[in-house]
């Protein structure tokens, strides 16, 4: 492998003849993607990310609503009109009737699929009127997917077309339709703006750190590669149905990789002026530092990737679509890194060290005072040190005491918005519980029409805790069977009182129905309280399984690159205490000094993922370089290099990485504000207490048992020559049982995963594979974890290096990956039916 390993870097970093084609390549492969991909704004999906399961309640009610009652379920733009003075209930009423006079006329939006009001429909005059009568509302419902660009526009023509009537009135457009609107425009305004600011920070943190135009310049120009290419890429597989990109994704990707880009260069380049010192020859020196950085660089880039396939075990839209997508921006990052990077850093020649020269870089390798210094202080007083940063880090985790999530999107909205301003004035004027009514939907097998079903499930439902009111009477599907009950709540429809209303009131209502005789009833509840009860659900199931995945992740690629099963566990144990601090102090932050109404409800599981598949990125480093300089000094020795010789760069390297994620703050979406905000604050633990105080510490005082079981030789004494003794009969044996495990182990998953997508594609054409299909699948996953063990295994047993061990492994997951690729792919082809809604059972013949 090694040998392999060198003609290739040989290959690519030969000489600057090799280099300029390396250049060339990437250059030319960037616009050739950019040329044959979509514009990523065109494939954006910012709908599905904002709902919960396909398969939860909420989502079954809202296909039942779409079917049985197709006018209701076109998102509805709201015009609240409220008038001011003497009299301002006839100045709202005339407003009214102007503005219902232009929605209903010649020149309306061609989308208004119907307008509601006290002049098209004066029976509904109490809903739509408050008690005051100083202000009405008018509903407009709105046909097509908020997602799409002639929807907003038929948003903003509805908003002219009520300002223009107003008169003296104050108007305001909100409502489902509305928010959706400010949503995408919010998000889209600051979006260059995050680029831009990006760039010159770290523009101007990378030369604070070279002293070097040149060489500040060629990490931006390889993260603008990698993000040109990974665009493109994902834009293709967006197009085809493959992953799921968002705008909030998309602006996590731009951060993500400028922060991890220039970490990558920092620690390739440092290593190549190290390298000068003894090499003058700059191709060889490079080779030199792109092999002695490739273990710690690999073992960050594969942490990040594994931990962003990890998210696809989570079933809410927001994780599962959230990490293909930038695992492979980081992936693609890699390779620039190890590729592009020091290609170009080798074609610009002695110039890129300009003005001070490549000696006085090189000097500048070999550590700066303070981190003597710091070495120094962690020696002298270990269980001091130690205790002191796990003091500080429980004391900042304190601040969890004041932990609540936040489900309200309008609240989200760090930037004035005319809905926002509109859902103030009818939770005002109307009550809470009117900016979203939800609908109770109750099936049986029965016909409810004509029965007393329908009055005491209206009766019983006014009468449960936390209703305001229910529409007096219900609407029916076609057949009868399904009716459909408004209700609006007395609470906040997206606060916790109103969440935890979702299961009592379908409780309350299917006792009602079988009380009044109906039979084989089902009850589902549809809206916004009952989408984000879904949400709240599934996101906590979604953080804890994802969070065990990222951890066991980790855990495994730290023992690989370490070969240790002690160092794993207080390098994971010293992450999960900088995670805790890091929320406590956003929670801290962010609710009680801001003023937030909670923390974004994805915002946990956002930030346990990135912080700890990133925080780890400074523990690698400073533990692999550990273990080189173990080679030749003892252990205690040995952390204090390794600490003096990492701790300028990886400091750097944290100090951009926090200052990328915190460019996240400047955008008027409260989620991002609080994500880039907890990154950030987390970035700098890991960077300035955790790395280089608290992991010293606790290798010095656990001595030669730090990567237990390995066990340091130290070079101090005198070592015999070894003399290699032939393996044993029983030790190979051994060997060659486990390599053939898992050589059939590999047979065994294949043809599972060659039975699963044969079975998902006649699935639904004979209804009897659906066991074939379970099968297959169980037979499937176990294989799957056998051989992911059986790797690790082998890997340790041969003592593979991490880049084998992780392309190995990495070829278990593109089964389960590829099947759900392949099934995506199917529906949106139509060579798989959409999934049906669950149809009521017929009533059996008389």
């Amino acid at each position: 492998m090694k040998p392999m390993y060198s003609r290739a870097l040989r290959g690519l970093l030969g000489s600057r003849k090799h280099a300029a084609v390396v250049v060339a390549f990437w250059v030319l492969l960037a616009g050739l993607l950019a040329g044959i991909a979509p514009a990523l704004e065109s494939v954006e999906d910012n709908a599905s990310a904002n709902l919960p399961p396909a398969a939860s309640d909420s989502m079954k009610a809202r296909e039942l609503v779409r079917a049985r009652t197709p006018d209701r379920d076109a998102p509805p733009a709201v015009v609240v009109v409220r008038g001011e003075g003497a009299d301002a209930a006839e100045r709202t009423r005339e407003a009214v009737a102007r503005i219902t006079s232009a929605l209903t006329g010649p020149d309306r939006p061609d989308r208004i699929v119907d307008v509601v009001s006290t002049v098209t429909t004066p029976g509904a005059a109490p809903e739509l009127v408050s008690r005051d009568r100083d202000t009405q509302l008018i509903v407009v419902p709105l046909s097509g997917s908020p997602s799409d660009e002639p929807f907003r526009n038929a948003v903003d023509e509805v908003r002219a077309l009520a300002s223009d009537r107003a008169g003296p009135t104050d108007v305001a457009v909100t409502g489902p339709a509305g928010i959706a609107t400010d949503t995408v425009k919010v998000f889209g305004g600051g979006d260059r703006t995050m680029l831009l600011a990006t760039v010159l920070l770290v523009l101007v943190v990378l030369l604070a750190i070279y002293r070097s135009p040149l060489m500040a310049l060629v990490p931006l120009l390889a993260v603008g590669v990698a993000m040109r290419v990974s665009e493109a890429i994902g834009a293709l597989l967006a197009d085809a149905g493959i992953v799921t990109v968002s705008s909030q994704t998309a602006s996590i990707m731009t951060v993500l990789l400028f922060g991890v880009g220039t970490d990558y260069a920092l620690i390739i380049t440092a290593r190549y002026r190290e390298a000068l010192l003894d090499e003058p020859d700059r191709p060889r020196a490079m080779r030199t530092a792109v092999r002695r950085t490739a273990e710690s660089v690999l073992a960050s880039a594969s942490t990040v990737v594994l931990a962003m396939f990890a998210l696809l075990a989570a079933v809410s839209p927001a994780l599962r679509g959230f990490g293909p997508y930038l695992a492979l921006g980081v992936a693609v990052m890699a390779l620039v890194a190890f590729t592009f990077l020091p290609a170009l850093v080798l074609l610009l020649g002695g110039g890129v060290f300009w003005p001070g020269g490549a000696g006085r870089a090189a000097e500048r390798g070999r550590g700066a005072g303070v981190w003597h210094r710091v070495a120094a202080l962690v020696a002298r007083a270990p269980a001091r040190v130690a205790a002191a940063v796990v003091a500080l880090l429980v004391v900042m985790s304190a601040g969890l005491l004041g932990y609540q999530e936040s489900f309200d999107p309008l609240s989200g909205f760090r930037a004035a918005t005319e809905s926002e301003r509109g859902q103030r004035v009818v939770r005002e004027e109307f009550g809470p519980g009117e900016i979203a009514p939800g609908t109770v939907v109750v099936r049986s097998r029965d016909d409810l029409r004509a029965g007393p079903v329908p009055d005491a499930v209206t009766a019983a439902l006014a009468g449960a805790d936390g209703v305001a009111r229910v529409g007096e009477r219900p609407r029916f599907g076609e057949d009868g069977r399904t009716a459909f009950h408004e209700v609006v709540l007395a609470h906040d429809p997206y606060g916790t009182e109103a969440l935890d209303a979702i299961g009592p009131l379908k409780e309350t209502a299917r006792a009602a129905a079988e009380t009044a005789g109906a039979r084989d009833v089902t009850v589902l509840v549809a809206g916004e309280t009952a989408q984000s009860a879904d949400i709240r659900a599934a996101l906590d199931r979604d953080t804890v399984l994802v969070a065990l995945l990222v951890l066991a992740v980790v855990t495994a690629v730290l023992v690989l690159l370490l070969r240790s099963l002690l160092a794993p566990l207080y390098l994971m144990a010293t992450l999960v205490l900088s995670f805790l601090a890091t929320l406590g102090a956003t929670t801290f932050v962010t609710l009680t000094v801001l003023g937030d109404e909670g923390i974004g409800n994805r915002v946990t599981a956002y930030v346990f993922v990135f912080l700890v598949a990133l925080g780890v990125d400074y523990n690698i480093f400073i533990m692999s370089r550990f273990k080189q300089e173990l080679r030749t000094l003892p252990p205690a020795e040995a952390i204090g290099a390794a600490l003096t010789r990492t701790g300028g760069v990886v400091s750097s390297a944290g100090l951009i990485l926090a200052a990328t994620f915190a460019v996240l703050t400047t955008q008027p979406i409260r989620e991002l504000f609080q994500f880039g905000f907890a990154m950030a604050l987390g970035i700098l633990l890991d960077t300035f207490l955790v790395r280089p105080l608290l992991v010293p510490a606790l290798v010095r005082l656990l001595g030669d048992r730090a990567l237990w079981p390995t066990r340091p030789e130290h070079p101090t004494k005198p070592t015999a020559p070894v003399v290699p003794a032939d393996p044993s009969a029983g030790s190979a044996a051994r060997t060659g049982l486990l390599l053939r495990a898992f050589t059939w182990i590999a047979v065994v998953e294949a043809c599972t995963w060659a039975g699963l997508l044969i079975g998902m594609y006649v699935k639904y054409v004979p209804e009897t594979t659906e066991l074939g299909v379970r099968v297959f699948g169980a037979l499937h996953g176990a294989a799957f974890v056998a051989y992911v063990l059986l790797t690790l295994l082998v890997a340790v047993r041969l003592k593979w290096g991490p880049g084998r061990t992780t392309l190995l492994a990495l070829l278990a997951a593109v089964p389960p990956f590829a099947t759900v690729a392949f099934e995506l792919w199917a529906r949106r082809t139509g060579r798989l039916p959409a999934k049906p809604a669950p149809a009521p059972r017929p009533a059996p013949a008389p």
